[in-house]
């Protein structure tokens, strides 16, 4: 049966159970109601949010990638709640992001995708970065390089370099995901490799690694004996 939230004890309403016990009592349906705000005339804001959940297995990131057209084909998701609900997920995703440390030394390929993981595992579409390095293998910085559909993204070599040198890189890692989940590299990513290997070794900024990245892992070029 349906009780409006203000109906509830004030120790289990979402925002007072927050006050009162802390972020961590909370189930990650009501915090999801906090981000939403309210539910509808039939049904309050957790009860949206739990079914909404249990429609992706209750699983966070199974939400994280849902646009706001296929929120919005949940009753009582509007065009705000959609937003907020993408806004929220987001945030999670670059909070993550985030976690590693700047100065984090690059030694191997898990490193690297322990590293750009957060940033390409969930995305739609196609991303290339470089990493730069120091002369320690140290994390410089991560830049993006450009953005393609779903199958493909053009990078140009001089822009790779351009921002290499910009940044003193002393070494770069390169980096694309690919959305469909495939970890084998397509003939387009096995010569786009070779051609920046090349240039690199012209500009003696050598390239450590390419690493095609999924949600789920990785393929390393100089593993796989690519480069």
């Amino acid at each position: 049966m349906y009780t409006p939230i203000n109906h509830w004890s004030e120790d289990d309403r979402p925002r007072e159970k927050l006050q009162l016990k802390g972020r961590v009592a909370l189930s990650d349906a009501e915090l999801l109601a906090i981000i939403i705000g309210s539910g509808s005339r039939n049904e309050s804001a957790v009860q949206l949010c739990q079914r909404l959940l249990r429609a992706n297995d209750d699983s966070l990131i199974q939400l994280g990638k849902m646009d706001s057209k296929t929120l919005m084909s949940f009753k009582g998701i509007g065009e705000a709640k959609a937003v907020s609900i993408i806004a929220a997920t987001e945030l999670g995703r670059r909070r993550q992001a985030e976690t590693a440390p700047k100065t984090i030394r690059i030694s191997f390929p898990v490193d690297t995708f322990q590293v750009m993981q957060p940033i390409l595992g969930d995305l739609h579409h196609e991303e290339f970065w470089i990493i730069c390095l120091n002369s320690k293998n140290n994390i410089i910085t991560k830049l993006l390089v450009s953005t393609g559909g779903l199958a493909a993204t053009l990078v140009d070599t001089r822009i790779v370099f351009r921002l290499a040198l910009e940044h003193r890189a002393t070494s770069i890692i390169l980096a694309h995901n690919h959305p469909s989940g495939n970890l084998t590299p397509s003939d387009s990513d096995i010569r786009l490799t070779q051609e920046l290997v090349s240039a690199g070794k012209i500009m003696k900024i050598p390239i450590l690694d390419h690493l095609i990245i999924t949600q789920a892992g990785y393929y390393s070029f100089v593993e796989g004996e690519k480069m």
